[in-house]
């Protein structure tokens, strides 16, 4: 797999909003979204944002759900982004993995569990929930399931509201790094100084290079000691 070298589509610029982009921006970020990112022209707008312009009714209803998965979550935060990063690192997708290394200092996450989710899945680094969280992250990854073992135990932590969106977080942003590496979307200036371990390309044999893989273990069933 080789990363596209520019973008595959080009983000929408501001001259080009219709009233189309006007809704989709109001339904994210609320009434008046647009003119008040157009008054600050100092702020870029993300690229993904521009990119996702090219369909924005599409863009309307995605803005609302990931903001509810962002802004209004049933499950903790600090917990979210975990998952994410083991996402964005797994699938090599460079623009998530930088945009939520950010988040997730910002919300406490120290560079030493960043570098944890880079390596292969060993649940003594984590709390229990922590590491049920990022096995059954592992799992919905490799077989689109979390086993059996791994939901009870996350069953005996979590609510009915809190385990359905350990899948769609996973879920979401699994869609989201295909988006992100299929379109050729450009890091924003601001990414390329964050301090983050480097997503690299897979090795000839076609081994995720630098994406450990769960161990026969965690494979499994991300089994750990009760």
């Amino acid at each position: 797999m080789s990363a596209p070298s520019g973008p595959r589509l080009a983000p929408i610029t501001s001259e080009r909003w219709d009233d189309d982009v006007r809704a989709a921006l109001s339904a994210g970020f609320g009434p008046g979204a647009a003119d008040r990112l157009l008054a600050d022209p100092e702020t870029p707008l993300p690229n993904v944002l521009g990119t996702m312009m090219n369909h924005p009714r599409l863009l309307a209803h995605w803005l609302a759900f990931n903001g509810k998965l962002l802004r209004d979550p049933a499950i903790d935060a600090r917990l979210r982004e975990l998952m994410i990063l083991r996402v964005g690192w797994r699938t090599r997708a460079n623009y998530e993995w930088l945009q939520h290394v950010r988040i997730a200092r910002g919300l406490g996450i120290t560079t030493a569990e960043i570098e944890a989710i880079t390596r292969e899945y060993d649940p003594d680094l984590w709390a229990p929930l922590e590491a049920d969280l990022l096995a059954a992250t592992d799992q919905l990854l490799d077989r689109y399931r979390i086993d059996d073992d791994t939901w009870a135990r996350l069953a005996k932590q979590l609510d009915e509201q809190q385990l359905m969106e350990v899948v769609w977080v996973v879920g979401t942003y699994t869609v989201l790094a295909m988006a992100f590496n299929s379109f050729g979307i450009q890091l924003d200036p601001d990414l390329h100084s964050i301090d983050a371990p480097e997503i690299r390309e897979p090795e000839p044999n076609g081994r995720e290079a630098g994406a450990e893989r769960p161990g026969a273990e965690g494979a499994e069933s991300g089994k750990r000691e009760e």
